[in-house]
């Protein structure tokens, strides 16, 4: 049955339903769903995306509440669950997956436009990925987050389990800590203890020291604003402590809208433009 009335609790998916013709049916989304931002003037916002306010969305009686595995607590996905609503998960992770789920939405639907729209996205990701022979690889490394234990300094990143790092593939850029997993305890993450087994614990962020950083000689630093809101401001910073790397000394560093990087949705079709450009433009 076609939904009528939708709480998206993920912010990629709110902005996908209005670009496939389909946010008329939104009645609640959450304080991160910022796109497209004049056409959300208006609708109900339920909280965050850690914590929605469970008895509002309730309230609205949506006949379908969007989830995602990473964004939104399993917590919340069963509270809606036991309140008798359907809930539809979602956790992709990489660039063809993420065109999956857009093919279902425009199904559940069932709208011809929407799966015209998607199939327009799905074609673009054909010609990348075919491409991929012909394009020269730049090595890259991409902070998602940084911090201080003690007195050493360590930089979050992505490895090859991640969306971000399947989008980056696909416009020629390596990811030099696309094989390493993280290790607990943080320690163990900084060589400065051994690790224990990780368990059902993420593995798909390690924290990595500037030792490791500088080894690896990426070509290219990207900062993204999201989840760490990294600016131009530290361009500077960056420059300095990663100097000895091609990106530091051939000023290939770069701060970017980290939703280009971390929406798998209908911004992939900006978020191609923008990275082959960007790729382009340092060959």
């Amino acid at each position: 049955m076609r939904p009528e009335r939708v709480v998206s609790l993920v912010p990629s998916i709110t902005e996908s339903l209005f670009d496939l013709g389909l946010g008329a049916s939104v009645v609640g989304i959450t304080e991160y769903c910022t796109h497209p931002a004049e056409t959300l003037r208006g609708v109900p916002r339920l909280g965050g995306t850690k914590n929605p306010r469970i008895n509002e969305i309730i309230a609205l009686q949506p006949d379908l509440v969007f989830a995602n595995q990473e964004e939104n607590t399993a917590a919340a996905v069963h509270a809606l669950q036991a309140a008798g609503l359907r809930v539809l998960v979602h956790f992709p992770l990489t660039v063809h997956q993420a065109i999956a789920d857009l093919e279902g939405i425009a199904a559940l639907y069932a709208d011809a436009e929407a799966s015209a729209r998607v199939a327009v996205l799905a074609e673009r990701w054909a010609m990348a990925q075919a491409g991929q022979a012909h394009i020269q690889p730049l090595r890259l490394f991409c902070p998602i987050w940084q911090d201080v234990d003690g007195a050493v300094p360590w930089w979050m990143t992505i490895n090859q389990e991640t969306f971000t790092h399947d989008i980056l593939r696909l416009c020629g850029f390596v990811n030099v800590f696309a094989q390493r997993e993280r290790r607990y305890p943080l320690a163990a993450d900084l060589g400065l203890a051994a690790a224990k087994p990780a368990g059902e614990r993420d593995t798909r962020y390690p924290r990595v020291t500037r030792e490791e950083i500088v080894a690896a000689q990426p070509d290219v630093i990207l900062l993204p604003s999201e989840p760490y809101e990294y600016t131009s401001a530290h361009l500077t910073m960056f420059r300095e402590t990663f100097a000895g790397t091609p990106a530091a000394d051939d000023r290939r560093i770069v701060a970017l809208d980290g939703s280009l990087l971390t929406w798998p949705g209908t911004r992939l079709a900006k978020a191609l433009d923008y990275l082959s450009t960007l790729h382009a433009s340092w060959l």
